[in-house]
């Protein structure tokens, strides 16, 4: 029997405390759209994203309508296209990134995510060829989203590819240097990336999955600070339950939309990623959930412990909530993308070595952040290599999402507007690690890989 104190309960979430649906991801096999012409390769991949997706944003509002949840965003993830262009002869990859932006447009979703490539134990010549090509490909598309998986526990870092991906950052900054470095914002290098994420920049369709699958990613920070609020000085044992039972109410919401969206489409339902993805919007802050536990600003001491009592506490909430629970699932800290975390780098209390060490217990790791313009390729690489030693290590995903921010020195911020917010322009330590980084190869995986 349904409870109308919950039902109620859910309304309020939705219309007060910014509960949404942040996507619905619709992921599309492309393997079968390799061939030996580039050009006819491009023409396969558009045409079989229009026929796959062309009723997904239709049906997102239909959802949206019908049963009063908001649905933010409508996006596709496609195979790795490094893998689809391995059988084409020419090199001028970006072709097929501007066949994707022409067929996410035609859909009307917000992003396509899958320019990319999985090189955590090496790399082929496809896979260089689309590192390569990154830069210009992001620099003349809106809706195209890249990532590069550069390490995995099982694998170790390809320092190589982390070499190369410090370069492509730096120059897909400077080419989209006129519209803020958004190149920079489409592109993310991951550690252990996961082949169902629905949120972008870094989905991808991974070739495990099957021909299509609606990947649902919620959220909903506010729900979750009101809920640590109201529960005032209580003790941790509480407050975990407290944000558990949060998390489940809002996996639900994500769970009832998934398998809508999914029978509507004609197309099975895979995961919840039930992470609480911020926004710039007052009220929807990861850092004022922190701040609601007791802590006087984000980034002070203390803070890695409450966000390691947090995203437990979500992944625990939401498991129950759902069996199909994956993506990232946690608590991310996009630096631009949260206001409260804004304000606290403003402040000096947060910097990338505390964001650093907050990724150990986090999902995903060093988001949105923006770095001096002149910050060398061989800095960004090492920022790479550190936050990819933590996902290798403990087994987790990681990230780094960052914009050398061409024009700017500290202080200064960059203005992206919508959900990406602004990101203040954050300070990187001035010594070298070129040498570390020319070194090349790889680091080993660790000895708890050998697990079988």
């Amino acid at each position: 029997m349904l409870d109308i104190n919950k039902i109620f309960g859910t309304i309020d979430m939705i219309d007060r405390r910014h509960l949404d649906v942040r996507t619905i991801t619709l992921g599309i096999s492309l393997l079968d759209c390799a061939d030996a012409d580039i050009n006819v390769c491009a023409d396969k991949i558009k045409r079989k994203i229009e026929s796959k997706a062309g009723r997904l944003v239709e049906v997102g509002k239909a959802i949206e309508t019908e049963f009063g949840i908001p649905i933010i965003n409508k996006r596709i993830s496609v195979t790795p296209i490094s893998m689809v262009a391995a059988a084409c002869s020419s090199d001028d990859y970006p072709v097929l990134a501007r066949a994707l932006d022409e067929a996410a447009a035609n859909c009307g979703v917000n992003f396509i995510g899958g320019y990319s490539a999985l090189v955590q134990k090496g790399l082929t010549d496809s896979d260089i060829r689309l590192i390569r090509s990154i830069p210009e490909a992001l620099a003349s598309t809106k809706l195209v989203c890249s990532s590069v998986n550069v390490a995995s526990t099982r694998s170790g870092i390809n320092m190589d590819a982390v070499a190369m991906l410090g370069e492509t950052v730096c120059e897909t900054a400077r080419l989209t240097a006129g519209d803020s470095g958004m190149g920079c914002a489409k592109l993310v290098v991951f550690a252990n990336a996961v082949e169902d994420n629905p949120f972008m920049a870094g989905a991808f369709h991974g070739p495990g999955e099957p021909e299509c699958e609606i990947n649902v990613g919620v959220s909903g920070p506010g729900v979750v600070c009101h809920a640590v609020e109201e529960a005032g000085d209580c003790n941790f044992d509480d407050l975990a339950e407290i944000i558990k039972k949060t998390a489940f109410r809002v996996t639900r919401v994500g769970q009832v939309v998934a398998q809508e969206a999914s029978r509507r489409l004609g197309v099975p339902f895979g995961i919840v990623d039930l992470s609480l993805a911020p926004t710039p919007a007052k009220g929807d802050s990861v850092a004022r959930i922190l701040e609601a536990m007791g802590l006087e600003t984000c980034g002070t001491h203390g803070t890695t412990a409450a966000l390691a009592l947090l995203n437990d506490a979500v992944k625990k909430g939401g498991v129950m909530a759902s069996s199909h629970v994956g993506g990232l699932s946690g608590a991310f800290i996009p630096v631009s993308e949260d206001e409260g975390m804004i304000a606290a780098a403003d402040s000096g209390e947060l910097n990338i070595d505390k964001l650093e060490a907050m990724t150990c217990v986090c999902s995903v790791g060093l988001d949105m952040i923006a770095v001096p313009g002149d910050t060398p390729a061989s800095t960004v690489s090492a920022i790479i290599a550190d936050e990819a030693a933590i996902g290798v290590i403990n087994n987790k995903t990681t990230a780094v999402r960052i914009i050398p921010a061409v024009g700017h020195e500290v202080g200064s911020r960059l203005e992206f507007g919508g959900l990406l917010g602004s990101a203040p322009v954050m300070p990187v330590h001035d010594c070298s690690s070129e040498r570390f980084i020319a070194r090349g190869g790889r680091i080993p995986a660790p000895l708890h890989s050998l697990k079988n």
